[in-house]
């Protein structure tokens, strides 16, 4: 195989047209999901990775989730909108009255104090939006919108406008990640929209499917220019084993995190549930500290 790059488009010629290839989104510092994701994957001999952002926050991986990534046949990678966060984070924009701000602060702190400098600035440097050229299709791959990698325009339940809006680039298949449920449909014009689900944070909707809390990725299966088969997987993963490490290693609200990996239910965002965990670990002066710092460190910020 032969691998040429022209303006960020990376296009693959090789003798056996047919390509492999697990997209991996949404780990959420979740270690032993990835873990057994990537195992998975290699089981059904995938050739390629692409990863679609949102790595860190809210579980225990830093470092040890890009050396995974590194370890891998990574060929795209975008920025997603934890990316984005954990940033703001490292250049001191932190709003304490936000309960949410605070919950991610404190653990992007954590995983701050786990990456060297050089990874920091590999993550500022990540693309919203990546296209590849496998087997003469156009694939093209965002977090969310490919200029915008939060919001809600590509829930599931959303109107068809917001996808036709991820095919206006005219790739014929369209990969994003970001809403955290696996999904297969069309742009109006015939496109393949293809979500490939969450490695570390699956939440149900369907109270029939909410115990279901497997690690997802798809593998799509090229095929030359013949419309590719798309498998989404559903990985078993040891969640008592990574509600243990995420303890091991203390990271920011630790029962939080169980709860989630036990129950689906996500409190990224849910304010009362931050504020009561804030309190009840005695968070107040560690955030304190952390604001501290960073203003020394950015003493032109607001």
């Amino acid at each position: 195989m032969t691998r040429a790059c022209y303006n960020g488009t990376q296009i693959y010629r090789r003798g056996d047209t047919m390509r492999k290839i697990a997209v991996i989104s949404d780990v959420h510092g979740n270690v032993t999901a990835l873990q057994a994701v990537i195992q998975d994957a290699r089981q059904q001999h995938c050739t390629d990775f692409w990863f679609l952002g949102d790595l860190f926050v809210p579980g225990p991986g830093a470092h040890d989730l890009l050396a995974m990534l590194d370890a891998l046949p990574i060929t795209a990678y975008v920025r997603g909108n934890w990316e984005d966060g954990f940033l703001e984070t490292v250049d001191g924009l932190i709003d304490e009255t936000d309960p949410t701000d605070v919950y991610e602060v404190l653990i992007d702190d954590y995983v701050q104090a786990q990456l060297a400098s050089t990874e920091i600035e590999r993550i500022r440097q990540l693309p919203l939006c990546q296209t590849r050229t496998v087997d003469g299709l156009t694939f093209q791959l965002s977090h969310n919108l490919p200029t915008k990698n939060s919001g809600q325009a590509l829930s599931p339940t959303a109107p068809q406008k917001g996808f036709d809006r991820l095919a206006r680039s005219g790739a014929d298949v369209l990969i994003y990640g970001h809403v955290h449920h696996q999904l297969l449909r069309q742009s109006t014009a015939g496109q393949l929209v293809v979500n490939p689900g969450t490695v570390g944070m699956p939440f149900p909707h369907w109270t029939r499917f909410a115990t279901d809390l497997r690690a997802q990725y798809a593998v799509i299966t090229t095929h030359g220019q013949q419309s590719p088969d798309v498998d989404f997987r559903k990985v078993d993963y040891d969640r008592d084993a990574e509600i243990a490490l995420a303890r091991h290693r203390q990271v920011p609200y630790p029962d939080l995190y169980a709860d989630q990996l036990t129950t689906g239910r996500v409190h990224t965002h849910d304010n009362n549930a931050i504020i009561r965990a804030t309190k009840r670990w005695g968070y107040h002066d560690r955030l304190q500290h952390i604001i501290a710092v960073r203003a020394q460190q950015h003493p032109t910020q607001e």
